[in-house]
């Protein structure tokens, strides 16, 4: 495997990971903007979510956004990734040629993974960080400490089920970042309503605070 990407340091500032999935495409650029402006600035728009290459171009070029791409299941992804402008690429699974053509695009690579073989493995393959999905499934905080006793090296992003009742608790346990899905978006992809979206962008980053 190529070079490891690093983890950006803005992720110590703002350790949340919006993953923006699904609605009609219509309003995403509205969700989107709305998340980058109540300071969450890590955003994963995913393959299967309407115009999602379009507003990865258009938010890319924002100073202090740090636009990935998720859902990313084979290399073409990653290739159409890249050329819209994405800094990172995510999994729900490990594939070695997703990897591969992440490295070689110099892109970060977040692949999924469940149990404790599976972490290590996407790590000696050149993960970034790996995506620890879902993880309140695999068993929430608890499950990460357990992991990370014997595996302290691995670096990892729990997603699946987190909201902000518990994000901070996962950062306790380790997690460099967390990734949240619906419980942040909510029906705002839908045409719900931005300023509740915006109120829980706020709640989620004054608990990843410890606020």
């Amino acid at each position: 495997m190529s070079d490891r990407q690093t983890i950006p340091s803005s992720l110590a500032a703002s350790p949340v990971i919006a993953i923006v999935r699904g609605g009609a495409g219509e309003h995403l650029l509205s969700a989107c903007e709305a998340l980058l402006d109540r300071g969450i600035v890590h955003l994963e728009i995913t393959t299967n979510t309407p115009g999602w290459e379009r507003a990865v171009t258009e938010l890319a070029a924002r100073e202090a956004a740090v636009i990935g791409v998720g859902t990313v299941l084979t290399a073409e992804h990653v290739a159409r990734a890249a050329v819209a402008g994405a800094s990172f690429v995510v999994a729900p699974n490990t594939d070695a040629r997703v990897g591969a053509a992440a490295a070689a695009a110099g892109l970060g690579w977040y692949p999924g993974a469940f149990t404790p073989t599976e972490i290590a493995l996407a790590w000696e393959l050149g993960a970034t960080a790996v995506k620890v999905f879902p993880a309140a499934q695999a068993g929430g905080p608890a499950f990460l400490s357990a992991v990370r006793a014997p595996l302290p090296h691995v670096l990892l992003v729990p997603t699946g089920g987190i909201g902000a009742d518990d994000a901070r608790a996962y950062l306790d346990r380790g997690a460099v970042a967390v990734g949240l899905g619906s419980p942040l978006l909510g029906d705002a992809l839908d045409g719900g309503s931005l300023d509740d979206l915006r109120a829980r962008a706020d709640a989620v980053l004054l608990a990843v605070s410890g606020g």
